[in-house]
């Protein structure tokens, strides 16, 4: 406000600071209206938007939006739009059309100008975690990223979700997941978990609720060497080196096909099943 006046501002507004709420009237009247700006050339531009609160040298400063919350230095810096969350150094510092976006941690989203629904979450405690998450975000939208470098490469993709140190960093598609690993360059609609280069291969897994389970009318799944999950594919169009297996089938025409159905505790709806008995395999071919 010019001059900037102390105490009780015109439309409900709250300034304090060189600069602060500067482009506002003092005597405005239903314009920008319950507005907070504390801090050097806080909400410098503001003359129409409402509802923000600023904190932090030049936070918000170009914004004109409505609903804005930008903390730190420079957060929010270019902000025209609504509905914004800025927590850290720089936060969200490019950012001009992009709405509903939250950045927590230092220069988080920081490349954002008009990507929506974005979530770039960390905490500048110590080792710098949740810095620069989702950093060279420019356009992509609806992407969650929580952790240090996390997407930090992702520029235009969206829909992705990462977790974890440098988690997705190389990923540049759409609809990845990808959990402490670095995801793959130019993938998309792919699962990741584990695996970062830095921390080193994990070489166990442990997932709860599948050991007993059955799945009735399912397909087995096969894991390769690089820790792919798939199924198997009958068709011949996916086979090579197909030959007759001679003795090699005498061990396969012992065994005892059945048909069953799993007991009710393991499926409620009985469904009719058929395959082997695993103890008459073992018979066979111990």
């Amino acid at each position: 406000m010019v001059p900037p006046p102390d105490g009780d501002y015109a439309g409900a507004n709250t300034a304090e600071g060189d600069g602060a709420l500067n482009s506002l009237h003092p005597n405005a009247r239903g314009a920008a209206r319950d507005n907070t700006a504390l801090g050097f050339h806080t909400l410098y531009s503001d003359t129409t938007g409402s509802n923000n609160t600023a904190t932090g040298a030049n936070a918000l400063l170009n914004n004109n939006g409505n609903f804005n919350t930008a903390t730190g230095s420079g957060a929010l810096f270019h902000n025209t739009t609504d509905s914004n969350t800025a927590d850290g150094y720089q936060a969200l510092y490019e950012n001009k059309t992009g709405s509903g976006n939250v950045a927590i941690g230092a220069q988080a989203l920081n490349s954002n100008t008009q990507g929506l629904g974005n979530v770039a979450v960390g905490a500048n405690v110590l080792s710098f975690v949740g810095a620069s998450t989702l950093g060279a975000n420019v356009t992509g939208n609806f992407n969650t990223a929580v952790g240090w470098l996390a997407l930090s490469g992702n520029i235009t993709g969206s829909d992705n979700i990462a977790v974890g140190v440098e988690a997705g960093k190389l990923s540049t598609g759409d609809s990845n997941i990808d959990i402490g690993h670095p995801g793959v360059a130019g993938e998309s609609h792919t699962i990741r978990i584990g695996g970062a280069p830095f921390a080193g291969p994990q070489t166990a897994c442990y997932i709860a609720g599948i050991s007993g389970q059955t799945a009735s009318g399912g397909a087995a799944v096969y894991i390769n060497s690089d820790g792919k999950l798939g199924t198997s594919n009958s068709s011949i169009r996916f086979k090579d080196a197909i030959k007759p297996m001679d003795k090699a089938s005498e061990a396969i025409l012992a065994l005892k096909p059945v048909t069953f159905h799993y007991k009710k505790e393991l499926d409620p709806k009985t469904i009719p099943q058929f395959g082997l008995v695993a103890e008459d395999v073992a018979k066979v071919n111990p």
